[in-house]
C-alpha cells in the first residue's frame, strides 16, 4: 500500500542520500566513459546541448552549460576545428553568434547515445526480475528527482 502525502512517513535511513548519490554517481562515470568518443566531456556536454536547443547563441549556451562566455567561446572553436558545430553571425546583430551542429555531430552523439544504452543494457540484463521491477517502480520518482518531469 502507497502511503498518501498526507500520511506521515517514516524518516529513511541516514545512509540513504549518500548511497543514492554514490550509486548515481558511479553510473553516471561508468555510462560517460563507456560512451567516450575521443573528445572531453566537456566537448560532448556543450554539443548534446547545441543538439537539444538548435540554433542558439554562444551567451545562452555559456549560460546551459553554467560557464563564462569567454570559456564556452573557446569550447565552440574547438568543436568548429572538429567540424562538429557551424558558428554564424546573427544578420540584425553582427556581435552575436548562432551555433548549430554539424551531420557529423549528430552522427557522434547518435553514436556515444547507442554505446552508452548498450552498457546500460547489458548491465540491466545481468539484474533479476525484483531488481527490475524495482527499477521500473523508482524510475518515475528518479525522473522527477533529475528535473526530468518537472
Amino acid at each position: 500500500m502507497v502511503a498518501s502525502r498526507s500520511e506521515p512517513r517514516p524518516a529513511l535511513p541516514a545512509d540513504f542520500a549518500p548511497r543514492l548519490r554514490l550509486a548515481t554517481m558511479r553510473l553516471a562515470r561508468l555510462l560517460r566513459q563507456h560512451g567516450d568518443p575521443g573528445i572531453s566531456q566537456t566537448l560532448i556536454s556543450a554539443l548534446a546541448t547545441v543538439a537539444r536547443t538548435g540554433p542558439v547563441t554562444l551567451g545562452r549556451l555559456a549560460e546551459l552549460e553554467s560557464v563564462q562566455p569567454p570559456s564556452m567561446t573557446r569550447i565552440v572553436a574547438k568543436l568548429e576545428e572538429l567540424d562538429l558545430v557551424v558558428r554564424r553571425a546573427d544578420v540584425a546583430d553582427r556581435r552575436v553568434a548562432w551555433v548549430t551542429v554539424t551531420p557529423e555531430a549528430e552522427s557522434l552523439l547518435a553514436e556515444v547515445r547507442i554505446r552508452r544504452n548498450e552498457l546500460l543494457a547489458s548491465r540491466l540484463a545481468n539484474l533479476d526480475g525484483r531488481d527490475l521491477d524495482a527499477l521500473e517502480a523508482a524510475l518515475p520518482a528518479l525522473e522527477r528527482l533529475a528535473g526530468v518531469l518537472a
